[in-house]
């Protein structure tokens, strides 16, 4: 009994409200510019540029890719939630990147920017082991961006009141196991 009330006096002194939001400074004022046309030609050439320092050659934007890549945006912001699709296990599977932000703190290139940085735990070995942090998923965003076997994608992004989803999606996927990304 006395661990019992020795926990409850230690509930009583926890707070029920959740932790602040962080909201991230902005480099500009007001809110990012946004807009498909801009978000097409931006990520065409953030994706174009990296592949072409990976000596890959460039991908293609697909109207498809885009569209699906919008459709479920949408849902990310709709529902809260932050997590890849579900994806057929053969025909049809899509490559995948995705990120979120606050909305309107971000600049396309800054999306941008965040998964190419990851160039910094890359290192040429065989899927899942081109990380050098040990962790595939540090470096996942930059090896489906310079992954040499696909040559299309398609990106969109959808707000919620608060935050910003931005997806891309990858023809032929890239990531795979046992092969190089380059």
């Amino acid at each position: 009994m006395r661990y019992l009330l020795i926990a409850l006096a230690m509930l009583a002194g926890c707070s029920a409200t959740e932790p602040q939001r962080v909201v991230e400074p902005r480099s500009f004022s007001g809110e990012a510019p946004r807009g498909d046309a801009l978000l097409r030609r931006v990520m065409i050439e953030g994706h174009n540029a990296a592949r072409a320092r990976a000596g890959v050659p460039p991908l293609v934007w697909d109207a498809a890719l885009a569209a699906d890549a919008k459709s479920y945006a949408r849902a990310l912001a709709a529902s809260g939630r932050f997590e890849h699709s579900r994806q057929p296990e053969r025909e049809g599977r899509q490559g995948e990147n995705l990120w979120t932000g606050t909305r309107g703190a971000y600049l396309y290139e800054e999306m941008m920017a965040h998964w190419v940085d990851e160039i910094r735990f890359y290192r040429p070995e065989p899927t899942p082991n081109f990380s050098t942090s040990g962790r595939w998923e540090d470096v996942a965003h930059y090896t489906q961006i310079i992954w040499r076997n696909s040559t299309a994608f398609g990106c969109a992004i959808a707000s919620s009141p608060t935050d910003d989803y931005l997806v891309c999606r990858y023809t032929p996927p890239g990531n795979v196991v046992g092969q190089l990304a380059t």
